[in-house]
């Protein structure tokens, strides 16, 4: 199947891989077809810089305080009622089989109060433990909900590569927010004294200017729809510090390339 053709299966599959739970075969199959496919590895990529927030874990919650005290009245409770057995018993006893018998009894019947006591408490404890872990997946669950719907809209996708074919650079475009994201996914870094500079190449006419880029991992610049809108390629050129005025086009050689996709999900 190509899954650049079917994108509701592609974001399925991506975040799938992204959260970890697509494994085996499937995983590998998928990692194989991304390095072919641009549109593959941009929504891998998209996926997990979705998620790279949401990846620390809970603090652990302790049982609250009156779940100890219960434990403590359960405890206390028993050493009162073996101390009133212990009184009711005579305070000498004839030696003999029946001592021992008796003596082995007693044992057992500590034995299995005990274990008694402990299943009472481990029943304690999980029925809070339960409750704590219901209360936090709630509000957990809550927080995923706003995270997701203040998450910027991806309109459009582009993986810009170099001219190894390596990945440098995930472009997307959140028309909610007027925004290009650009997000550094290679080791390349230029000198101090030059510039990036992002450009649209649309299918007729020169190329245009969409900003300068700084040295930032994650860039983040203004644009309209209209200036992505049936924009098949981007580009990235190395100028001078600064950029060079959009009119012109590149003055310096053009490092990554990518095909700029829309998303249809």
């Amino acid at each position: 199947m190509n899954l650049a053709q079917h994108p509701d299966t592609l974001d399925r599959i991506a975040a799938a891989y992204a959260l970890g739970t697509l494994r085996g075969g499937a995983r590998r199959r998928f990692e194989a077809m991304s390095r072919k496919h641009a549109a593959v590895r941009a929504a891998a990529l998209v996926w997990q810089t979705r998620l790279s927030a949401m990846t620390e874990l809970q603090e652990q919650a302790a049982p609250s305080p009156a779940v100890w005290t219960r434990i403590g009245n359960l405890v206390q409770a028993d050493k009162e009622i073996l101390q009133m057995r212990g009184k009711r018993s005579p305070v000498t006893q004839p030696a003999g089989a029946a001592d021992v018998a008796r003596a082995g009894w007693l044992r057992s019947l500590t034995l299995w109060r005990g274990a008694a006591l402990a299943g009472v408490v481990a029943t304690v404890l999980a029925l809070v433990t339960g409750a704590t872990v219901r209360e936090q997946m709630g509000a957990q669950i809550a927080a995923l909900r706003t995270q997701l719907q203040a998450a910027p809209q991806i309109a459009y996708v582009a993986v810009l590569q170099d001219e190894k074919s390596a990945a440098s650079m995930l472009v997307t475009f959140d028309p909610k927010n007027n925004t290009l994201v650009l997000q550094r996914v290679g080791s390349y870094h230029e000198a101090g004294d030059k510039s990036l500079q992002l450009w649209a190449l649309p299918p007729a006419g020169g190329p245009r200017s969409l900003g300068v880029l700084g040295q930032d991992r994650v860039l983040r610049l203004t644009a309209a729809e209209g200036d992505v809108q049936h924009v098949p390629t981007l580009a990235i050129s190395l100028e001078p510090k600064g950029g060079v005025p959009g009119a012109g086009g590149p003055t310096g050689p053009v490092l990554f390339k990518g095909s700029l996709i829309q998303k249809e999900i």
